[in-house]
């Protein structure tokens, strides 16, 4: 029997255009939250879903009315947090966001928090920049592959990360602790081999060069 195939949500906002490091597959589901819908439209990719209040993008969008959701301008979550949950509501459990660093620095570090929120509750998420990817870690294990020199680092988003564990980097930590006020994993390289990282209890936020 076949391994059934991961769902991912692709998720396009309105920050910084970026090369796609990862295409989507016809299973999975792309989404347009605001402004990301001319990202798309430059990277000649069809939405499945527009959502957003659409003060970026400065109208609302000619599209299906059946696969568009309009949301009001004041409200207490993001268009891309708003694409996320939608992902969730079709059964993803894999996230990558595209257009969500850059510009203002707020909705970047509120992506970084839905990373780490998705991370939580068991999902799987990527926010992409130019030359860089950023994943959450919570209570588990993980692998990245890197090239020799590409930085990798490691930031605790709990209080207290402990049993942190990094393998095949240049500096390499075993059974370790990281606060979120000190930034003890900042700047570490990939040594040409997969990386391994753990943490036993807490979320970590990984930061990589692509």
């Amino acid at each position: 029997m076949s391994e059934k195939k991961e769902k991912s949500c692709f998720v396009f906002g309105a920050g910084d255009k970026t090369p796609l490091y990862r295409l989507p597959s016809d299973n999975d589901i792309v989404i347009a939250a605001d402004g990301g819908l001319s990202y798309l439209k430059e990277l000649d990719i069809a939405p499945d879903y527009v959502i957003g209040d659409f003060d970026s993008l400065g109208r609302i969008p000619d599209f299906d009315r059946e696969r568009l959701k309009l949301l009001p301008c004041e409200k207490d979550t993001t268009d891309t947090h708003e694409a996320i949950m939608a992902g969730i509501d079709m059964g993803c459990t894999a996230f990558h966001i595209y257009g969500g660093t850059g510009g203002r620095l707020d909705h970047t570090l509120a992506n970084i928090q839905l990373l780490c929120d998705l991370s939580e509750k068991g999902y799987r998420a990527f926010l992409y920049g130019e030359g860089y990817g950023i994943t959450a870690l919570t209570n588990g294990k993980a692998e990245l592959e890197g090239e020799k020199g590409k930085y990798i680092s490691v930031f605790s988003a709990s209080d207290i990360s402990v049993g942190v564990t990094l393998k095949n980097l240049k500096y390499t930590l075993t059974d370790g602790e990281l606060r979120n006020n000190f930034p003890l994993g900042v700047s570490n390289e990939f040594t040409g081999e997969t990386a391994e990282l753990s943490v036993k209890k807490g979320t970590l936020v990984i930061y990589y060069t692509l």
